[in-house]
This record gives structure tokens, sequence and C-alpha cells, in this order.
């Protein structure tokens, strides 16, 4: 909302001067104070001070605009405005605060303005609305600063009191009791101050569709968007978004075309709207037509891929980016780029951005430190997960960090491990939420510590602060199947009743073929039909059951109905990278050059696997499988 408030102020004043300092335009034109085209100060060696004081400001040199401040023998109000906007631009409110405060300080409506300002921004809103309140004067820019404040603090009702207060008022500050509104999802009452506002600008148009859109109510927003007088190209952007995120593409996409001009937002907007809907073949026919590609162009692409598991894909486009070289990654794309890497447990590409990562200023950030543990984590390096969380300050580590640690202990069946750090989280005052227990249940599970599992599951289930979900109920159904107590398991999940998802009953299938429960197999292979009726795997894990207790014949009959149905296993597939190349492989695949010596080598170590007398894990096994090596 402040750059709604930013843009109209700077979009009026730009028309009248371009003399006086920028980051005070807006407050002195606003005021209605006549600006001439130069600097007003009588005395022009003050008058050059202040030029020097507000460009060293302006490029953040604020210690040396301070040094030119205190060797000035005398001041003016626009040499103390200059340096403390120069203090907020750099994010030093204290020190503005301090200066601002000084007794010898010469100040007026501006530089409370901007001292006020510098609250705002800032989202101290107890301390604007203090200074609010003394401001010996007040012209409309400061009202409005008021209300931006109370609206990005979220206080609607406090920017509304402010704005029935003011004496004065322009388009500014109907725009920003507007922006209050839609950002707070009160449209209705939006539209009502949009339809009685004396004058509308752009701003006022574009922010009524942006609320309209947001709100689901498309074609209302359209309808605006069709009365609008003039357009901008964030007016048109707006419209669009609207189509995407309500999955009308085709409409977004035809919008997108009839655009007069468009900028990387508004390609940006239409890739978004594409990858958010599935429609990820377009979204990549519109990046590949961009004219020029910024990094958050780059990121959604990636971003894209990764979430529809086309991680080889996502490498393929950050390895086009770096190539490019117009855009550098920042943290959203490194942590989408070792997603990829983790998916496809590519330690050699997850290195290669790691050393990127540590040339650049992102390599200290907790999200790309949980990103660098998740990629080691599922490539196997366990030592180097580790590292990386112990060399991140405790200080700075948070739950997303513990609980990725926590993931890699339980990934490598590490349970003490996991508890440990799960109680050094605790003990250090973190407090773990539903993710942490989901982590530290699947570790128990993992390492085949029930009743530590069983003990932490009551401790979840009597913390009112965390509601229980799905991923808890199938963590202690795994648990007590892994440990082969699969009555507590199925009394369990029918206590849940309608709760119990068909994941929760595979996990009790899963436990029941490795523990050899037919009784129970054949009462949980009922409900999941019930609940998924065209999933292979189902009839397979049943059909597995009845062979382990040499019930060939009802095997046969569950391998007969899934064929009548027309269900397939999906077939299994591996990788492995070996002299800096991917060995991929399918179930039954012959493709690979090797496959005839690869074959034969399996063939053999089942050989002595069956010689000292090791029963494999059945889970999946289909014995043609076996036979097909031969």
């Amino acid at each position: 909302m402040q750059l709604v408030f930013k843009i109209s102020n700077t979009l009026s004043y730009s028309r009248k001067t371009n003399k006086l300092p920028l980051i005070l335009c807006n407050l002195y034109h606003s005021s209605k104070i006549s600006v001439p085209n130069r600097d007003c100060t009588r005395n022009s060696d003050i008058a050059r001070s202040n030029l020097l004081i507000t460009r060293l400001s302006r490029e953040g040199n604020i210690n040396d605009a301070r040094q030119v401040f205190d060797k000035m023998h005398e001041r003016d109000v626009v040499t103390w405005t200059a340096v403390i906007s120069g203090y907020i631009k750099c994010g030093l409110i204290v020190e503005a605060r301090r200066l601002f405060d000084r007794v010898d300080a010469i100040k007026d409506v501006v530089t409370w303005t901007a001292m006020l300002s510098g609250y705002v921004r800032l989202k101290r809103i107890e301390e604007a609305e203090r200074l609010f309140e003394v401001m010996p004067v007040k012209n409309v820019v400061s009202w409005n600063t008021m209300i931006d404040g109370y609206g990005k603090n979220r206080e609607v009702d406090k920017a509304i009191e402010v704005f029935e207060r003011m004496h004065e008022r322009n388009v500014v500050s109907w725009n920003a009791v507007i922006a209050a509104l839609v950002q707070c999802g009160r449209v209705e009452e939006a539209r009502r101050r949009f339809d009685e506002m004396p004058k509308r600008d752009v701003i006022s148009w574009t922010t009524m569709v942006m609320g309209l859109a947001r709100s689901g109510r498309v074609d209302e927003a359209r309808k605006v968007f069709d009365r609008m007088p003039e357009r901008n190209v964030v007016s048109w952007n707006a419209m669009v978004t609207g189509y995407a995120k309500n999955m009308r593409l085709d409409e977004a996409f035809d919008l997108f075309e009839k655009m007069p001009e468009r900028n990387l937002s508004s390609w940006n907007t239409m890739i978004t709207g594409f990858i958010q809907n599935g429609e990820l073949a377009r979204a990549r026919k519109v990046f590949n037509e961009m004219p020029e590609k910024n990094v958050i162009s780059w990121t959604t692409m990636i971003t894209g891929y990764v979430q529809e598991g086309e991680s080889e894909s996502a490498l393929k486009v950050f390895v086009e980016m770096i190539k490019d070289g117009g855009a550098k990654p920042n943290e959203g794309t490194f942590v989408n780029v070792l997603g990829a890497c983790s998916d496809l447990a590519g330690l050699g590409e997850g290195q290669q951005v790691h050393l990127l990562i540590s040339k650049s200023v992102y390599q200290d950030r907790t999200f790309v430190a949980s990103a660098l543990l998740n990629m080691y984590s599922k490539c196997g390096e366990l030592s180097i997960a580790r590292k990386i969380f112990d060399d991140v300050v405790i200080g700075q580590r948070d739950l997303v960090l513990w609980n990725g640690m926590i993931a890699a202990y339980a990934h490598h069946g590490c349970g003490m491990e996991a508890i440990e750090l799960f109680e050094d989280m605790q003990g250090l005052g973190f407090k773990p939420n539903d993710v942490s227990y989901v982590e530290l249940l699947n570790a128990c599970s993992h390492a085949g510590l029930v009743d530590k599992g069983l003990n932490y599951f009551d401790e979840l289930r009597r913390d009112n602060s965390i509601q229980l979900r799905e991923d808890h109920h199938a963590c202690l159904v795994d648990l007590c199947g892994r440990a082969g107590r699969l009555k507590e398991a199925y009394d369990f999940i029918k206590q849940l009743g309608t709760k119990a998802s068909s994941s929760i009953w595979g996990g009790l299938l899963a436990g029941c073929n490795a523990h050899g429960d037919l009784e129970i197999g054949q009462l949980t292979a009922k409900e999941l039909e019930k609940e998924d009726p065209e999933n292979a795997g189902t009839y397979l894990l049943l059909s597995n059951i009845y062979a382990s207790g040499r019930k060939w014949r009802e095997a046969s009959r569950v391998r007969l109905k899934m064929k009548e149905k027309g269900l397939k296993k999906q077939p299994g597939c591996s990788w492995i990278e070996v002299g800096n190349r991917v060995h991929v492989f399918l179930a039954r695949d012959k493709s690979h050059y090797q496959s005839n010596l690869i074959y034969s080598l399996v063939h053999d170590i089942h050989a002595e696997m069956k010689k000292a007398e090791h029963v494999p894990n059945n889970d999946f096994v289909d014995e043609e499988d076996f036979s097909s090596l031969r």
C-alpha cells in the first residue's frame, strides 16, 4: 500500500520540479508548499551543503553525510530534514530519532512526516501513532502516512478512523484506505468507498480490480477494468493475475496477448499462472518467448519443474540461467535447485550448486542451509548434513533447520540421534511443531523404537497447541506395523472412523505383508478397496500376503482380479552415477548396454541369498521379475 501512496505522489510531483531532494519530493508536494525550481535557501553555502548531504544520503553514505552536517556552521530545515531522512533510508531509525529530538533541531511538517514515515516503513506502528498524535501541524501527507501505517499493520478500523478525521483529502488518501480494505478482504467496503470517490486515478481503479479478482469476483473485476478511462501495465497485470489465479487461463492468456505493452512482471505473471494450474508446457513456451528474463522468471520456471517432479528439467533451466548470465540466482533459486538435486540424489550437481552458494551472499541464510542439509542427507552424506547444521550459529537456527536435521536422522534410521537432537531443541527453548513430531515419529519407526514412539505420540496428543493430522496417524500405524503390533494399529485406525485415509490403511497392509498376517491383511485390503479401488499396490500386497502363507489359489485369484480391472504396477525406477554418468534402470529393463552382465550378477546374488536361506522382503515382489533374469 505504501507503494500506492508513493507512486501517486511521485507522478504528481514530477510534473513540477526535479531539483528538490528525491526523498522529500512527495512530502513537500502534497503539503501544497510552493516549491521553486531551485533550492529556496538564501545562503548559497547552505544550499550546496544540502545538495551534497542529499546526494550522499541517496547513495547510502550516511556517515559522510553526517560529517558534512556536523561541519556546517549554519543549518536550515532542509539540512535537518535531509540528514534525518538519510538515516531513515538506511534503516537507522534510532539515529534519526536522536537527531530529531535534539533541542537545536529545526523541524517543519515535512521533517515530522519523514520521521513518521520511518516508523511506518519499519512497521513500528505504536511509535508512529504516538508521534502522529503530538505533531504540531499535520498536512495531507502526514494523514496519508498514518493511514498507510495502519493498513500495513492490518488495523483497518483505525485507518478508517484517521481517514474520517481528515479535514482535507486527496486521491492518495482514498487510495490508501481502499488498499487497506482490499488487503484485509473487506472488498464490499472498498467498493463502496471507491464509488464515493470524488476523483479517481489509475491507482484507484487498479486497486479495485485487484481486490475484486483476489476475492474470486473476476467478472466484476473485468467490468471495472473495462470501465477504466486509462490503464497502465500494472492494471493489465492485475486483470491477467485475477484470471490466472481463478483458473481461467485461456481468458488470462487472451488478455495477455492483447496488452499494448508488457513488462517483465507481465511475462512472469503469465508464467506463474500456467505453473499454478499445472500447465507446465505452456509456461515453458511463454518463458522461451520472453525478450528478457530476470531472476524471478528463471526461479519461477525452476520451481514449476520441481513441483511437477521434473527435477532434471529444473537443473537444465538452472544451467541455462548460469550460462545466460543476465540474472544472478537468489535465495529462492538456490533453495529450489537444491530441491531438484535432492529429488535426483544428484550429489555432484548439489556440490556444484553448493560451490556457487559459497561465493554468494546467501551462504548464511537459514533457508539455504536447510536446503543444503536436505540435499546432502538425501544423497547419503549424513556427516556433511550434520556439519552444515552445526555451522549455523545456534541463535540463527530456526525450526525448519532443526526439523530438517531430525528428518535426516530419520531418513538414515538413526533413531536415537534424532531423539537426542529433538530434546536438545526443546532444551534450547524451541517449541516443536506438527512437522517436528512427524519427523520424530518417523525416526522412531525406522529404528524400531516403538515404546519411545508411542510415548511421543501421547505427548503430541496432550499438546492442545498442535493439530493432529493424517501424517501423525500414518506414522503411528507405520510404527506399530513395523514392530508387528498389527492388532493395535488396526484398532487405532478403526477408532479414527472416516478420518482414516487410503495412505493410513496402506501402511497397515504393508505391515501385514512384512509379518505375514493374513487375517488383518484381508480386513485391511477390504477397507482399501473401498477407499481406493484403482490402486494396484493393494492387490499386489494382498497377493504377496497370500503367497507368504502358501495360499497360492487365493494369490492367483487376486492377481486375476487385478488383471481384469486393467490395473498395472508402475515399474520401479532406480539410477546410479558412475564416472560422471547417470545410469537409469526400470524393472525388467534390458535397454542398458551392459544389461546381460548386470542381470547375470543379480541372478547369481539371488541364488546365493536362497542358499543362505535369506528371505527377502516381499513388498511388491513378482516372481516373474526374477524369472525374467534367467
